[in-house]
Formats: C-alpha cells, sequence, structure tokens
C-alpha cells in the first residue's frame, strides 16, 4: 500500500498486523512503537514514492521483542525484524568482514527467538545491504553475506542444504544490514526448480560459501497453503543468461517461475493451483532507465491487473539486471 494510505488507518486496525517493510523513503514515524519495522532503501520506481508491505494476520496478535528484534506472532506463525548497523559491529582479530560478523549475529538472534518461542520453522527471510556487488575486505560483499549466513545456520542447528527457506538478498542504497523474516510452527516445504542448479549447490566461483535458500518454499500447515518464490532472476543450471538484455533476462526470469509454479502443484493438496496471474510480484530493477521495458515485459507475462512493486536495487550477481520475488494464495488487500 501507499504509505500515505497505510498513515490514514485508526489505530486499532494495527491491532492485526504482524510486521511492515517500508520501501522508499518515508519516514517510519506512523508506525507504532510495537510493530516489527524493516526500513528498506530501495527506491520506488513507479507510483507512490514509499510503500508499504504490512502483513495482516485478520486476527489480534501477540507482540514481544527478544534482544534486536521485534516481532509479532499468531498461533501458527511469527514475523520478525532486526536492523544491525556494520560500523556498530565489534571488531576482532578473525579476519572476517563487519557484514559477514552482522550476518552472522543477526541469523543467530533468529534462531535463538525461534527455538525459544516455539517456531522453528525459518519460511521466508528476505535481506537487504548496501553495496552487494562491492569488493572490500578481500572479497565481493554478496560472498561475504553468504559466508555469513551458512555459518549461522549451521551454528543454530539448522540445515544447509535441502529443507532451507526461500529467501532474496539486494542491494539497498544505504541503510544497515537489515532482515524481516516469517517463521512457521511447522516446517515448510521446499521447493527447487528442475531448470537451475540448487543455489546451496553453486560451484565455487560464486563464492567459496554457497547461498542458502530454496527456490520457493510452501508452507502446507497454512490454510490454504501460503507459497513464497525466492528472489528468481536469468540463471540456467547455475550460469547468466543474456547478459545486457534486460527484456530477456526478464522473460528468463518469469520463465523460472513457471517451473517453480509447477513444481509446487506438484506436491500441493487437490484443488490447490498456481499460476503467474494468481501472485503478488516484487520487481527490482538495476537500472531504473531500464523500468519501461521491465514492466512492458512483466505485462506480457501476467498482465495489468496483480500486485506488483518495481523498486530499484542491486541483484546479487553483477551480470544481473533484474529479479522478481513472488507470493501466492494469501489473502490480499491492495491499497493502490
Amino acid at each position: 500500500m501507499p504509505a500515505t494510505s497505510v498513515r490514514e488507518y485508526p489505530e486499532q486496525w494495527w491491532d492485526e498486523v504482524l510486521g511492515v517493510a517500508i520501501l522508499g523513503g518515508e519516514d517510519a514515524g506512523f508506525v507504532p512503537p510495537s510493530v516489527p519495522l524493516a526500513r528498506v532503501a530501495t527506491p520506488v520506481l513507479a507510483g507512490p514514492q514509499s510503500v508499504c508491505e504490512v502483513w495482516r494476520a485478520g486476527r489480534p496478535v501477540t507482540t514481544g521483542a527478544r534482544g534486536r528484534i521485534r516481532y509479532r506472532c499468531t498461533e501458527t506463525m511469527l514475523f520478525g525484524a532486526i536492523e544491525l548497523d556494520e560500523d556498530a559491529m565489534p571488531a576482532e582479530a578473525d579476519g572476517v568482514s563487519a557484514l559477514h560478523r552482522a550476518t552472522v549475529a543477526a541469523y543467530r538472534e533468529v534462531f535463538a527467538l525461534l527455538d525459544e518461542a516455539g517456531y522453528p520453522a525459518l519460511f521466508r527471510a528476505w535481506n537487504y545491504f548496501p553495496a552487494i556487488n562491492a569488493v572490500a575486505d578481500g572479497s565481493e560483499r554478496y560472498w561475504q553475506f553468504n559466508a555469513g549466513r551458512q555459518e549461522a545456520f549451521g551454528a543454530g542447528g539448522r540445515c544447509t542444504s535441502g529443507g532451507v527457506p526461500a529467501a532474496c538478498a539486494l542491494g539497498s542504497a544505504h541503510g544497515p544490514f537489515t532482515l524481516y523474516f516469517i517463521a512457521l510452527r511447522e516446517a515448510p516445504r521446499a521447493i527447487e526448480n528442475p531448470r537451475q542448479v540448487c543455489a546451496y549447490h553453486y560451484p565455487e566461483q560464486y563464492g567459496p560459501r554457497s547461498p542458502t535458500f530454496a527456490r520457493a518454499s510452501l508452507a502446507l500447515s497454512l490454510v490454504p497453503p501460503v507459497l513464497f518464490v525466492s528472489g528468481t532472476a536469468s540463471i540456467v543450471g547455475h550460469e547468466t543468461l543474456h547478459r545486457g538484455d534486460v527484456v530477456a533476462q526478464t522473460a528468463e526470469s518469469f520463465r523460472n517461475i513457471a517451473a517453480v509454479l509447477d513444481e509446487a502443484r506438484r506436491v500441493a493438496p487437490p484443488g490447490v493451483s498456481f499460476a503467474l496471474r494468481d501472485l503478488a510480484y516484487k520487481v527490482y530493477v538495476r537500472h531504473a532507465d531500464d523500468l519501461g521495458a521491465v514492466r512492458a515485459c512483466f505485462r506480457e507475462h501476467v498482465g495489468d491487473d496483480v500486485p506488483a512493486v518495481f523498486v530499484q536495487a542491486d541483484v546479487c550477481r553483477g551480470d544481473l539486471l533484474v529479479e522478481i520475488e513472488a507470493s501466492g494464495r494469501q489473502a490480499m488487500e491492495d491499497g493502490r
């Protein structure tokens, strides 16, 4: 929803809000302090200057805090958010970067909360931090993030392959390391794409530690089942296709999402189906000047009347120009 619309809701409306992510530059003062909040510096490229991604439970929620995490939960799921300033990370003699340490710290806090609160299954994670493609402290920052994430998963007793959550990692314009997430009491089903190598099996040319995420995650314990499609780009096998061609990359991304939906339908209960037009989308565009071409390709594949927000962000590989994430089957409130 536009941030201006969210400002107009009465105080009691917030009683059913699990959490909020603000995309763009809007001041967050209108969000009650008890509500988990992620401020994401990804400029909105179409429509209002700031957009709120609001996750509502449809019933009153329980509020809590643990360490630097603010969270809200229902009987089946938990939403939380944490921000860590890399510059404030304590210096250590282990040779790892501040981003690596921030990633480890954030995820270790997440897993400690989930174990303590009884929501052990991480369902979906959104990760944002500046200069994702920059080389600093001897390696690319995305590689540093992957190393920290994998370390934290292992330390937290989580799988680093197979049953991993849906996720994305994008380069924000500025700001702290920001993580927001949804967790469940019952483990979701990890979905992979037969057109792609599993991210956790990428060869070492993409970094010494592989990314820790599934192509999608399907919560069969929720009614109706909820699907999250991870950030999806123009990768077939493990290689980037269509370098320099944003239209071809966008079309390839949709082919990958379609393949993931085919796999999700195989394991979904009878009567539950997923189609491109059933989803809500967040589209990350590396270069703002490419917005028109990306939107035209988007309309070609899914039409004009599906919920979507287009933002500027750097994608995890320097040769990727667009990334698309999606979710489906949860009730949508379109505040446009």
